[in-house]
């Protein structure tokens, strides 16, 4: 496996009510490509802040940041947006489709930006390809409101994937899921790892972390 993002110790803190806590403290943290990681802990450990380091939302106060062994710590918003753009996919608990679209042209709006100039062909084929990778191709033509939860879900994944990122990170991906559901999201995500994608998923499930390759635990701030 290749090396893609490595994390040395990363700190930060956030402040509110007039009061400063330590989320992060030393964290360390290697994904390689087609790696999946799973990060456990619980309710208020730092588990989205990470997230939200690893996507570039945010910038830690310690530590360094590599991705593709180019140093991206302290990089301006202009320049982390246009690598979230490149090469990162984002997976949320909410599904956030557009109702009035069909699942093929919701997966489709992640085309408009950051792939250059593509044909219609072309377009659809790399929808198409990206709905059948999460085994909802036969749905293409349905609207948002048709789908359970899971077939949305699995949609918001294709729609991650269609852009072929490097790095897809999922927060409580499965978090408004049905067990059985769940499972068929957590198999959709493995499936991109075994493209070349590196995965980091946050969950409270910890069977779904058990899938990973990798299960960390965010305790007081540090990995475990």
């Amino acid at each position: 496996m290749t090396g893609l993002i490595r994390l040395s110790g990363i700190g930060k803190t956030l402040t509110g009510q007039g009061e400063s806590r330590a989320v992060l403290s030393g964290v360390d943290l290697t994904l390689h490509r087609g790696q999946s990681v799973a990060v456990v802990g619980r309710s208020g450990s730092g588990k989205s802040t990470l997230l939200s380091l690893l996507g570039l939302f945010d910038r830690p106060d310690d530590g360094t940041y590599l991705l593709r062994d180019r140093d991206i710590t302290r990089i301006p918003e202009r320049r982390a947006a246009a690598l979230r753009s490149a090469g990162f996919g984002f997976v949320f608990q909410r599904f956030l489709l557009l109702n009035h679209l069909t699942a093929a042209q919701n997966v489709a709006m992640a085309l408009v930006n950051g792939q250059g100039w593509l044909s219609r062909r072309q377009r659809g084929a790399k929808v198409a390809a990206a709905l059948d990778a999460v085994g909802v191709a036969h749905l293409a033509g349905h609207r948002p409101p048709r789908l359970s939860g899971g077939e949305q879900q699995r949609v918001a994944i294709a729609r991650a994937l269609v852009r072929e990122p490097e790095v897809l990170l999922a927060d409580e991906p499965t978090g408004a899921l049905d067990a059985e559901t769940g499972d068929l999201v957590v198999e959709a995500l493995r499936g991109a790892t075994r493209r070349g994608c590196g995965l980091v998923l946050v969950t409270h499930d910890r069977e779904h972390a058990r899938k990973m390759d990798t299960v960390l635990e965010l305790v007081e701030g540090r990995l475990t």
